[in-house]
């Protein structure tokens, strides 16, 4: 179904349990979210199968976890403290706050910034109409002190990526795993900006994770590995389900590349109201980010091929993905209102189904016996306890089992297992897919192995 905003989404992932505001009791915290017990479970698994895809099936990729405190020399070497940079209006009468850039961009002018440009445009305040300051540079870094007494410690930062975590530990990682070029290193964490204009739910945060491997390569082979990846990335988003009339390449005009830079593209997903807007990136950085830490901590980041002689510094092909931003697009894709289906009661006309991919589904089997009387409780324990060391199961014997099947649909759960009288007779179960709604009849000591196939295929 088709979305004209995200409304839906935010109140849907609000009242089942997926994301909340963050700090919600004390009036919330401007584009901070807490993962609720579903959303925790889905985003860890978009983690879970971006790391399977991306190293666990790959032999020349190792994974780091870098410290989220470092030391702040690699910001300089990185370019962060001098360059990242937004550009900041303020409005002389409300006082509002707002980035030049997207106000240049809403007005169809290409932002560059030039002495005078800013205000030969003559834009007012988007709130009130007033006037708004010239641009000044804000510096998206969070900046905290490391020390025993306040104000006297050493500035640091909060990483505003992982990248650079996985730059200083290129040699720890090539050394120690003995690993030839090309080979990858790959990290998940949590990087923050302090974003002048956030918004749109959980697409624009001050706190986020990122999915990110730096794969280094000949400086000759930097252009074939990067069509590779690009193919490799789009094949994980489409496996998982994500539909693909709504990703889309967009490549770099050259006046959007870094300096360094010699390609790069946005893999973009349509967001309801948004329009495409970035999800991943794919980046061919050259040897900037090794030979900038090679000249300001004073060690070589060479690599010698003992086959070759050859002495280089690698390139770097880097494959990024926001695990929010991923997580928010597969909610989004999965979401569906039909047509009521399910229940013995004729109170509602619409029903929602939430057709995850059942590698990401938080709840893999929803375990449902058909009666709260203690024989169907006490069996219905007994199958939830053989599945939830291999599965994540939930149990539920509140309500008509039409209105627990409706619960287990609206939040993914492909099966529900439901256990009935005739199951202290036979010794089977009725399993219902959430997607065709086929009922069929399993044996309790098969299901096991019925529940491993469908996770297989």
């Amino acid at each position: 179904m088709s979305l004209d905003s995200l409304d839906p989404i935010v109140s849907f992932a609000k009242q089942r349990g997926f994301i909340f505001p963050s700090s919600e009791i004390y009036g919330g915290l401007s584009s901070c979210y807490d993962y609720g017990p579903l959303g925790m479970m889905l985003k860890d698994n978009v983690k879970k199968s971006w790391w399977q895809r991306m190293v666990q099936a790959r032999n020349e990729v190792e994974g780091v976890q870098a410290s989220i405190l470092m030391h702040p020399e690699i910001w300089k070497a990185s370019g962060h403290v001098d360059g990242f940079t937004d550009p900041l209006v303020d409005c002389k009468s409300c006082h509002k706050r707002f980035r030049a850039d997207h106000l240049l961009e809403a007005k169809g002018i290409k932002p560059d910034f030039r002495p005078g440009s800013w205000l030969d445009a003559k834009i007012p305040c988007p709130e009130c109409g007033g006037e708004l300051t010239d641009v000044r540079k804000f510096n998206l870094m969070f900046k905290t002190q490391m020390g025993v007494i306040e104000g006297e410690g050493n500035d640091i930062y909060l990483p505003p990526e992982t990248a650079q975590g996985t730059y200083v530990n290129f040699l720890n990682v090539q050394q120690s795993m003995r690993k030839k070029i090309p080979f990858g290193i790959a990290q998940i964490g949590k990087a923050f900006r302090n974003e002048i204009t956030p918004g749109h739910f959980t697409y624009r945060t001050r706190e986020f994770e990122q999915m990110e491997l730096q794969y280094f390569v000949h400086p000759d082979d930097a252009a074939k590995q990067f069509d590779v990846w690009k193919k490799i990335k789009e094949d994980w988003y489409l496996s998982l389900g994500m539909k693909k009339e709504n990703i889309q390449f967009r490549p770099h005009d050259e006046d959007e590349l870094a300096h360094y830079a010699k390609a790069a593209l946005d893999i973009e997903y349509n967001y309801p109201g948004m329009g495409f807007k970035e999800l991943g990136g794919l980046h061919n950085r050259g040897n900037w980010d090794l030979s900038r830490h090679q000249e300001f901590s004073g060690q070589k980041h060479e690599y010698f091929d003992q086959e070759t002689g050859e002495r280089y510094i690698p390139h770097v092909i880097e494959n990024t993905d926001g695990a929010d931003r991923a997580t928010l697009a597969f909610l989004i894709d999965a979401y569906e209102e039909v047509e009521a289906r399910s229940g013995e009661d004729g109170k509602h006309e619409k029903e929602m189904v939430l057709r995850l991919h059942k590698d990401l589904a938080p709840i893999k089997v929803a375990i449902l016996p058909l009666s709260k009387k203690e024989p169907l409780q006490k069996l219905s324990q007994e199958i939830q306890s053989k599945l939830w060391y291999t599965y994540q199961t939930q149990y539920d014997e509140t309500g008509s089992i039409g209105k627990r099947y409706r619960r287990q649909d609206e939040i993914g759960t492909p099966y529900c297992v439901t256990v009935d009288f005739d199951s202290l007779e036979d010794k089977k179960v009725t399993v219902r897919d959430r997607d065709t709604m086929e009922q069929e009849r399993v044996a309790i000591e098969e299901l096991k192995a019925w529940v491993d196939e469908k996770f297989q295929k």
